[in-house]
């Protein structure tokens, strides 16, 4: 079965016309689609509700507030019964005509991630912003797909089992299922103007998203050995203190010379002191993750297959 999970915050004049498309696309198929009211201020959950008295295929989660499109998503994931999901938006601009090719491509990956090639948004609003992050988000993960924000995405159910998600990461999901080695695919998908209502995008979440990317780095890098970060850095800042403060003595043995007016001594001194700080940060960090692991039994790796 497919499960279709749809975070909506004030898109009610979309939802029918969204439904009617993803029931023309998938007929035949068994399908859920599980729309998730994100504390619309609206009509869309009322429309909603309409739509499951009258299909069964419909479902919905009610959010108490306007949480966010991860954990939107995240609801949506824990209720869908699906051995296939699929996210989209819910603003239209999402065509349900390419599910079918990205469920296809799921014989062959774990996951397959949109590519809106064909953009159909403002340009400097959306467009610019959209590439330079791309390109930043690119480098910094390692995985080479166009577009990590395109809502448009289908994961086997396996994959999103235990993962644990915050911030804005739910545009960095396939960047953490390639991390755990799952394989990622792309597929080019169409993309339509927003007909109704309004665009939730802005530069605040640009920003936000910015700087889960660079949270992602860090934890993808580091979550599992700390000490190899902030041993590095504690080291380095202790060696400089070391043999700034080892430079002036070398001064006073051999020359004699003052150090008390000398502010390479106190800086010295301070390096010595934050890099040997850091250091048992990450000494600490390092037993907290592996009490972390050993309490919980989480493992630090992802079994694909096994022959027993």
């Amino acid at each position: 079965m497919i499960s279709i999970v749809i975070p909506v915050y004030n898109e009610h004049e979309n939802i029918t016309p969204l439904y009617e498309s993803i029931e023309h696309a998938l007929h035949g198929l068994e399908y859920e689609i599980i729309f998730v009211d994100d504390g619309s201020t609206d009509e869309s959950y009322h429309t909603i509700r309409e739509l499951h008295e009258r299909d069964g295929h419909v479902k919905c989660v009610r959010l108490a507030r306007n949480f966010g499109k991860t954990a939107a998503l995240t609801a949506g994931f824990e209720m869908a019964q699906g051995d296939i999901i699929v996210t989209m938006d819910g603003d239209l601009q999402n065509d349900p005509g390419d599910i079918p090719g990205m469920i296809a491509m799921l014989e062959e990956y774990d996951a397959v991630s949109g590519w809106r090639h064909d953009r159909k948004d403002p340009l400097l609003s959306k467009k610019v912003p959209s590439r330079i992050s791309n390109r930043l988000s690119r480098w910094l993960t390692g995985l080479p797909i166009h577009d990590f924000n395109c809502g448009l995405k289908a994961y086997k159910k396996e994959t999103l089992e235990g993962l644990e998600l915050y911030g804005e990461m739910h545009r960095y999901i396939p960047a953490i299922l390639a991390w755990k080695g799952y394989t990622v695919g792309e597929m080019k998908v169409k993309h339509h103007e927003r007909k109704h209502g309004e665009s939730k995008y802005g530069f605040s979440r640009l920003l936000r998203g910015l700087l889960d990317l660079i949270n992602f780095k860090f934890w993808a890098g580091y979550s599992t050995r700390p000490l190899h970060f902030f041993g590095a850095v504690g080291l380095v800042l202790f060696v400089a203190g070391f043999f700034a403060d080892l430079y002036l003595v070398m001064l006073k043995l051999l020359y004699g010379e003052n150090l008390s007016e000398r502010p390479l001594l106190l800086l010295g001194m301070l390096l010595m002191i934050i890099g040997f700080q850091i250091f048992m940060i990450g000494f600490l960090a390092e037993i907290m993750v592996r009490n972390y692991y050993s309490s919980s039994g989480k493992k630090i790796y992802t079994v694909r297959e096994k022959l027993e």
